[in-house]
């Protein structure tokens, strides 16, 4: 299917920008790309009790936002752990893909969302930092469940990307370690291996004529992996990089895949594994859209709203 003609009819600003450095350098570009990621008359996302807290870590306390239901929506309610993405480099609570997602689910599926503000890969940060913030944080929603007003048994964990590999390899982690699993893991475009399976011919041709700010080229995932892992790919154990795991005895996966999306061979060999290992995973592909789609609003384009209603109906049962 074509990209969607929303995003199409935008793709013009992105002419002439050639990589994320000259955003910083040179402001009109960066206004530009500023314009292609805005969206004026989506109308805000929905409108919950949001309160911040911070949950104890190994490096540190974790900070985190938590999003409530209304207080009709009494009694042991499900949760979510959210973890956005943003390359182990960037993003922040305030983002689309955090900030509106939370709110999402939580009018749609009536949970508590618990977003994690893990530590970014700078200035020396790189793994296992990340990973450990996110399991702390999620250790600290089960431990503290009764408190959130929140079904221990209805406690789900997701992310998107680089937050989706966070969650998958903290999903991992309390398997051998706690014994504990969430009640469902999902995962949207998921980043999973230190060097990306092959590309098809037919996602190939798909990508080859979007512009290079909608691509993750091979350099660009050599340097994104490298900076999370330190450095050196040798450190990329199950945990790390979650499809180097054993992935035996996870609960449920549900696996979104961009159509648009260099990194789609990896979510999609990611999906295979589990399937391999006896994991109960559904994957599905949301068409039209490319890497990074839940940093669009529900609002403005109708296959982010149905994978919203996807993980929400996923987070309610």
């Amino acid at each position: 299917m074509p990209l969607h003609p929303a995003i199409v009819a935008k793709l013009h600003l992105l002419d002439g920008i050639g990589s994320w450095q000259e955003l910083e350098a040179e402001p009109e570009k960066a206004a530009k790309m500023q314009e292609f990621d805005s969206w004026p008359d989506a109308g805000p996302a929905p409108d919950v009790d949001v309160r911040p807290a911070t949950a104890p870590g190994p490096h540190g306390d974790v900070p985190v936002r938590i999003y409530e239901p209304p207080a009709s929506v009494a009694g042991d309610r499900p949760a979510l752990v959210w973890v956005h993405g943003g390359a182990f480099l960037g993003g922040d609570l305030d983002m689309v893909e955090a900030d509106g997602v939370a709110r999402e689910i939580c009018a749609r599926a009536g949970a508590v969302v618990v977003s994690v503000d893990y530590r970014l890969c700078h200035g020396g940060i790189t793994y296992p930092v990340p990973h450990d913030d996110v399991v702390a944080a999620i250790r600290w929603v089960r431990d503290g469940a009764v408190a959130l007003g929140v079904d221990p048994a209805r406690i789900a964990v997701g992310g998107a990307s680089a937050g989706a590999n966070l969650t998958a390899g903290a999903a991992l982690r309390l398997r051998d370690d706690d014994g504990w699993r969430p009640v469902a893991l999902l995962l949207a475009y998921p980043v999973a291996h230190a060097v990306l399976p092959p590309a098809t011919a037919s996602l190939a041709a798909l990508m080859a004529d979007l512009p290079r700010m909608l691509r993750f080229l091979p350099e660009d995932t050599q340097f994104i992996n490298a900076n999370y892992l330190g450095g050196a790919h040798s450190r990329a154990d199950g945990y790390a990089m979650p499809a180097h795991g054993v992935l035996d005895g996870l609960g449920p996966v549900v696996v979104l895949n961009a159509e648009y999306d260099d990194l789609r061979p990896s979510g999609e060999a990611f999906t295979a594994a589990l399937a391999r290992a006896g994991v109960d995973v559904r994957q599905v592909l949301v068409r039209d859209m490319p890497h990074g789609f839940l940093n669009r609003p529900a609002a403005a384009l109708e296959p982010v709203d149905r994978a919203l209603d996807l993980l929400a109906e996923v987070v309610a049962a």
